[in-house]
């Protein structure tokens, strides 16, 4: 099914259709929860969704969802995530349990890891997400339906041990400055992120080559001058100002955003299709400068990384298609999920979703999930 890129639009289909598409039977469902609560105050398998029943289980396209699902799958076969979604506590209370994200993305996972059959329907997680306004027959970018997701189990974690967890395995900490270039005064702020908003061009427009290229372009500070001088407290007046962002703190899980959308004449959003080749490793103390980092040598010797998951987008940014690479971190095979269908491929594979500029409809990896090789 396809995806809108930068803005939703709600889909012509009614909510009456929604509601028929997903009517269950109460018994089975009250059955279903019963059967999970008696076990999930337990730690069980952390193994990744793939890794089971000797194969992987997909997630049925419910309506426009293949962005949805592609973002549950990088979710679920993440086992550092699934260790905190599995010691949750239980909501109280039957209409608690149906508003709980995090209870009813542990209730799906339980149900496609005991599943026999090649996928499963989300209907009520997307029940779920429905209440949050999170809607199906919308079409959503996946970066932001990511922050939305996140927040969403962020927010309903009790557990504020387990909520600290998962805020250390996912953000990004970095430092903001400001430089007054007539006086030299500096001011500075501490700030998080979820996610690395990487250009895809530098500030003269110029196409970056690699992923690389694209994190040290993010890094360059950047002069403001003439109609973008800032106000300078010192000088007490408007100056030039060098204005950058220095890393400090990189998580357990790492998401990386390519900027392959973009308004022209603020109107019309487009899709940049052209390679930006990324490896299977990273390693930032080679790829940054001294001066882009504020940190120990403590932090800076755990910046290595492996891939681990590519959210791809094919089609143009007005319609299109999301699906997931992902390597599975006990096998270390990579598999897609495409919906439903899901198999096994192979790196060459994977990097088909470098872009190729003559091939607009083409697959592009749009974000990048890489993992610590060294888990902390």
């Amino acid at each position: 099914m396809g995806q809108t890129i930068g803005c939703q639009q709600n889909s012509r289909k009614s909510e009456l259709s929604l509601n028929q598409s997903m009517r269950k039977e109460e018994d089975g469902e009250v059955h279903r929860e019963e059967g999970v609560e008696r076990n999930d105050q337990q730690l069980r398998t952390l193994r990744g969704v793939a890794d089971l029943n000797n194969g992987a289980v997909g997630l049925y396209n419910m309506g426009l969802s293949c962005c949805l699902n592609s973002l549950l799958q990088v979710f679920f076969m993440n086992m550092y995530f699934t260790v905190i979604l599995r010691r949750i506590r239980v909501p109280v209370g039957h209409a608690e349990r149906r508003k709980s994200v995090p209870y009813q993305m542990l209730l799906l996972l339980e149900q496609m890891q005991r599943s026999k059959q090649r996928a499963v329907y989300p209907q009520e997680l997307v029940r779920c997400l429905a209440l949050h306004n999170l809607k199906l027959f919308v079409q959503y970018d996946a970066a932001q339906l990511f922050l939305s997701l996140w927040n969403l189990i962020k927010s309903q974690i009790t557990d504020r041990v387990l909520a600290d967890h998962l805020t250390r395995l996912y953000t990004i900490r970095v430092q903001e400055y400001l430089v007054c270039q007539k006086c030299s005064f500096e001011t500075r702020r501490d700030s998080s992120m979820l996610t690395l908003p990487l250009p895809m061009v530098n500030s003269s427009s110029q196409r970056l080559k690699t992923l690389e290229d694209s994190l040290h372009c993010f890094f360059q500070p950047e002069q403001l001058t003439d109609t973008n001088m800032c106000l300078c407290e010192q000088c007490e007046q408007k100056t030039s100002c060098l204005q950058g962002v220095k890393l400090t703190c990189l998580p357990q899980t790492l998401i990386l955003h390519l900027k392959r959308f973009y308004f022209q004449n603020s109107t019309r959003t487009q899709k940049i299709s052209y390679a930006l080749p990324f490896p299977q490793s990273l390693d930032f103390n080679q790829i940054l400068t001294q001066e882009q980092c504020h940190t120990n040598a403590k932090e800076k010797a755990d910046w290595q990384y492996d891939l681990f998951g590519v959210v791809a987008h094919s089609g143009l940014a007005s319609f299109g298609h999301y699906c997931a690479y992902i390597r599975s971190l006990t096998d270390c095979k990579w598999y897609c999920f495409n919906d439903s269908s899901v198999c096994q491929v192979s790196w060459d594979d994977v990097k088909c979703t470098y872009g190729n500029s003559h091939s607009h409809w083409g697959e592009t990896a749009y974000l990048l999930v890489y993992m610590r090789k060294n888990p902390q």
